[in-house]
C-alpha cells in the first residue's frame, strides 16, 4: 500500500470500529416488552369446594338441594350496573388476546374498549331477560354478572327478552343462532352456558330479597312474568354442552374477585337433574 493512502486508514478503521460497537450495543439491547398477559386465576379444586363452600348441599336432592344452594349463593357482594362494564372485560376475556372479550352469541373476539350502544359495539346482555320479573338494572338480579355477558349490540337487540327454545330462522351476523317471534336458540358452543346461567338465577332469586321469585318453566312467550322457558330444552342444552375451561375460569373470577359466590351448576352440572 502506498503511503499516500495511509491518512485514510485510521478514519476507515475508526468507522468500522464504530459500526462494531453499535452492532454490539444493538445485540445487547433488551427486546421490546411483550403485550400484557392477564394473570391466570387458580381454580379451586372441587374437593375443596365440597368440603367448604358446598358442604351444606351435599347429599341433598330436589327442593332441599335447591334451598341449600340458595342459602349458599345468596351470600354475595353486589356491584353496580356501571361496574359491570369492567367486570365483563375480565370475566369474558379472550384467552388468546387479553385486549379482547368473547361475545356470547356471536363468539366474536371484540376489543374490550369497543363497548357502548352503537352498531358494531358490544353491550351488556341479560341472559335472564330483565323484563322477566321486571328487575331492570337494579343492583341484584339486574347487575348479577353470573348471567350478564358481552354481546354484539344488534344481536342483543334481536334476542330481546325472548325465551330459549330450539328452532327458528338463522340470525344474521351470528352463525349458529336461530330465532322466531317468541324464542331464541344460541349457538351450540354456549347452549350449556345459557342453561346454567338461567338455572343459577332461578336458585339465587327466590323472592325473599325484594325481587321476584324467578323460576324456569316449560313454555315460551312468558312476557313480564318472572319465568323463562323452555326448561326441558335448557336441561337438554346443559347435558349436551358441559362446562368448559372458559366457563369454569369465569366462575372462578366472579367468585375470587367480584361477587364471591359461585354458579353451582358449573361446579356440579349433575345438580340440574337433581333439582329439576
Amino acid at each position: 500500500m502506498s503511503r499516500r493512502h495511509l491518512p485514510y486508514r485510521r478514519p476507515l478503521l475508526a468507522t468500522l470500529a464504530a459500526f462494531a460497537i453499535l452492532a454490539g450495543t444493538a445485540a445487547a439491547a433488551p427486546a421490546a416488552p411483550a403485550a400484557p398477559v392477564a394473570t391466570p386465576v387458580a381454580a379451586t379444586p372441587l374437593a375443596t369446594l365440597d368440603d367448604t363452600y358446598y358442604q351444606d348441599a351435599l347429599g341433598k336432592t330436589g327442593t332441599q338441594l335447591k334451598s341449600a344452594l340458595h342459602s349458599i349463593i345468596s351470600v354475595q357482594t353486589k356491584i353496580s350496573y356501571s361496574q359491570v362494564w369492567d367486570a365483563l372485560k375480565n370475566t369474558d376475556q379472550d384467552p388468546a388476546n387479553s385486549s379482547d372479550v368473547i361475545l356470547l352469541y356471536t363468539g366474536r373476539s371484540e376489543p374490550k374498549s369497543d363497548n357502548g350502544g352503537a352498531v358494531g359495539q358490544w353491550n351488556r346482555e341479560h341472559v335472564w331477560a330483565k323484563s322477566h320479573g321486571d328487575f331492570g338494572t337494579s343492583t341484584g338480579p339486574g347487575t348479577d354478572i353470573h348471567h350478564l355477558r358481552p354481546e354484539d349490540v344488534t344481536v342483543n337487540s334481536i334476542r330481546g327478552n325472548k325465551d330459549f327454545d330450539n328452532g327458528g330462522t338463522a340470525v344474521s351476523g351470528a352463525a349458529g343462532n336461530y330465532t322466531d317471534s317468541d324464542s331464541f336458540e344460541s349457538r351450540d358452543a354456549v347452549k350449556g352456558d345459557v342453561a346454567r346461567m338461567i338455572l343459577y338465577m332461578a336458585v339465587r332469586y327466590e323472592g325473599d330479597d325484594a325481587f321476584a321469585d324467578l323460576e324456569p318453566n316449560d313454555q315460551v312467550d312468558n312476557g313480564s312474568a318472572p319465568n323463562i322457558g323452555r326448561l326441558s330444552v335448557l336441561k337438554q342444552w346443559s347435558q349436551e354442552d358441559p362446562p368448559d375451561s372458559f366457563e369454569e375460569r369465569r366462575n372462578d373470577v366472579i367468585f375470587d374477585q367480584y361477587q364471591h359466590n359461585r354458579n353451582p351448576f358449573i361446579d356440579h352440572p349433575e345438580w340440574v337433574e337433581a333439582i329439576w
